[in-house]
C-alpha cells in the first residue's frame, strides 16, 4: 500500500489581511439568461471554446481552513478569476483577474500561482457543468479550471464596491451545490490531498 504524508498547505490568519474597497465594475451577472446565451454563442462562434480560470484562496479563521469568495449582490458567489482573451495564458489571465478585482494595481504581480486542482466541463450553452468531460462531447462550449493561490503572509485586498470579499469555512462549502453551486461546493474535495498548517508568525 502506497503511503506518504499529504502536501502541506501554510495558511494564515484572517486578521494578517487588509480589506479596502475601489470604483465599481461593470458585472456580466447583471444581464439577463437569454442575453447571456447569446453572448455566449456570438463568442463561441467568433472564438471557439471559452477558456475560464478561477483560484482557490484560503486563510484561517478560529483554527479552520476558510475559501475567500467574491459575493455578487448578496446572493451570488463565485471563485475568483474569469475568460481568458484570445492569445492569453491562463497564467496571464489569473494575474489580470486577480489584480482587476482584488488589488489596486492592475500590474500587481504578488500572485503565486499553483498546481491547477481541477477542470469542469460544459457541453452545452443551457447545460449543467460536468467535473468531467463527458465522451459522447466533441465541441464543449465552456472549460473552467482552478488553480491554487498560496497567499504570503500579509496583504491587501482592494475590492470593488460592487464586489464583497467574504470568508467561508470548508465544511460550510462543501457540498452545499444549492447556495454556492457546483465548483465552489467541490472545492473541498480538491483540496483533500494538503494538510493545513498555520505558522507561528508572532
Amino acid at each position: 500500500m502506497a503511503g506518504g504524508n499529504a502536501d502541506v498547505l501554510d495558511i494564515y490568519p484572517l486578521n494578517h489581511y487588509y480589506f479596502g474597497s475601489k470604483e465599481s465594475l461593470p458585472l456580466k451577472e447583471e444581464e439577463t439568461l437569454d442575453h447571456r446565451i447569446q453572448r455566449l454563442k456570438f463568442n463561441y462562434n467568433t472564438h471557439g471554446i471559452r477558456i475560464c480560470v478561477q483560484v482557490v484562496l484560503l486563510v484561517d479563521l478560529f483554527k479552520h481552513p476558510h475559501l475567500l469568495l467574491l459575493q455578487v449582490r448578496h446572493s451570488m458567489y463565485k471563485l475568483p478569476g474569469g475568460r481568458l482573451r484570445p492569445g492569453e495564458s491562463e497564467i496571464e489571465c489569473l494575474r489580470r483577474k486577480l489584480s482587476s478585482k482584488l488589488s489596486m494595481s492592475e500590474e500587481d504581480d504578488r500572485w503565486e500561482v499553483g498546481e491547477c486542482l481541477g477542470m469542469w466541463w460544459r457541453p452545452d450553452f443551457e447545460t449543467l457543468i460536468y467535473p468531467f468531460l463527458p465522451p459522447n462531447i466533441k465541441r464543449p462550449k465552456e472549460c473552467t479550471k482552478l488553480f491554487l493561490v498560496r497567499l504570503p503572509e500579509s496583504c491587501k485586498f482592494i475590492v470593488p464596491k460592487n464586489l464583497k470579499l467574504i470568508a467561508v469555512p470548508l465544511c460550510q462549502v462543501h457540498e452545499n451545490f444549492k447556495t454556492y453551486g457546483p465548483i465552489i461546493a467541490g472545492v473541498p474535495q480538491l483540496l483533500s490531498k494538503f494538510s493545513y498548517n498555520t505558522p507561528d508568525t508572532d
